[in-house]
């Protein structure tokens, strides 16, 4: 019997627990190691983690970028709008977040430091979501450096004391601008350490899925399964399909760097049966009882309570088992969530 209950998906931790800044140097964190075939645990550095590789396995990474997507702008009242960019829809027109919604009505227009105006297209109260048209002088062509120089790199709204950077807040692979919010499971592999790793025969495979509102948007129904997952944009290269379709007829392991990653691959291998080269969105949500087709091992960070996040690591460990470990993270001093420190679940 599987627990599909919001209320069974819930923890407490200290706000103390919530880690304000990224660890320096990125591989210094803790890493709290679970081996699902022993069930044994083991409390190491991210830097070990070469140590526990092995020649032949394949490590998914996501190569998106976080864009300065927070801008900060006045209507002609005054009125401060802060303006969180999801999506690009076409050349000038972005999904958005807006704060608060309910000030702005179709056709107003929010003020960018002089440098950008948003004009409301329309909304939908029920989840927050809005569409704006941006423009700024060079026209549309010139909308993404203008869009650098004026907006903030967003943060969680649990960091409240802490300062994300383009630098601190990406992966030292990071390529592909798109997304709202870091795969920060990624953060923690330095150039070194995925060098080590390379000379011992692991093979590093790049996908590409941009990070939007599904980060940001609470469960809000009691029962898990009537939850609807916003969908979002993933990209896998020819090679990155062959090397994973190669591995899964080897029986070699598939280890995803995050649950952006593993959404990636298992999102794409329940469209097509397989892992296929293609440009397509997933929505897909994954909890316990879930059979995982592609991935044998996940890292990952801490995440929220009652978060679909949570429940995706619980269905590769079991509920319990993934209370378990985070109330051992809790007795170690782990640091939680996005800058904090990570899981290898093997």
């Amino acid at each position: 019997m599987y627990v599909t209950l919001l209320s069974d998906y819930d923890y407490d931790l200290p706000e103390s627990m919530i880690a304000q800044a990224p660890m320096e140097p990125r591989d210094a964190c803790k890493m709290l190691v679970y081996d699902r075939k022993n069930d044994a645990t083991q409390i190491a550095q991210f830097k070990d983690i070469v140590s526990m590789l092995r020649s032949g396995d394949v490590v998914v990474i996501n190569e998106t970028r976080v864009i300065p997507a927070r801008l900060i702008g006045k209507k002609k009242t005054g009125a401060v709008i802060e303006i969180l960019l999801l999506k690009k829809i076409d050349l000038d027109h972005y999904e958005v977040l807006v704060k608060p919604l309910r000030r702005l009505k179709i056709g107003d227009v929010v003020d960018v430091a002089g440098k950008l105006q948003a004009t409301l297209v329309s909304k939908n109260p029920d989840d927050g979501v809005a569409v704006m048209q941006l423009d700024c002088e060079g026209g549309a062509q010139n909308l993404e450096a203008v869009i650098d120089q004026v907006g903030e790199i967003p943060l969680p709204h649990y960091i409240q004391h802490g300062h994300a950077t383009k630098e601190n807040y990406n992966t030292v692979y990071a390529k592909i601008e798109g997304s709202a919010a870091a795969p920060t499971a990624g953060l923690h592999w330095t150039k070194e350490l995925m060098e080590k790793a390379r000379a011992k025969g692991v093979i590093f495979a790049p996908v590409v899925l941009d990070v939007g509102l599904g980060t940001f948007r609470p469960v809000k129904v009691d029962d898990i399964t009537q939850h609807v997952m916003h969908t979002e944009r993933y990209q896998i290269s020819e090679s990155t399909a062959k090397i994973i379709n190669d591995a899964l007829r080897d029986g070699r392991r598939i280890i995803a760097t995050g649950t952006t990653s593993l959404r990636t691959l298992e999102g794409c291998f329940a469209k097509y049966g397989a892992i296929k080269a293609v440009t397509d969105t997933t929505d897909i949500f994954i909890y316990p009882p879930y059979q995982f087709k592609v991935i044998s091992a996940l890292i990952t960070n801490f995440h929220l309570p009652k978060s679909t996040l949570l429940m995706l690591v619980a269905a590769l460990v079991g509920r319990e088992k993934i209370l378990d470990l985070y109330e051992f993270a809790k007795q170690n001093n782990f640091r939680f969530y996005s800058f904090g420190d990570c899981m290898f679940l093997q």
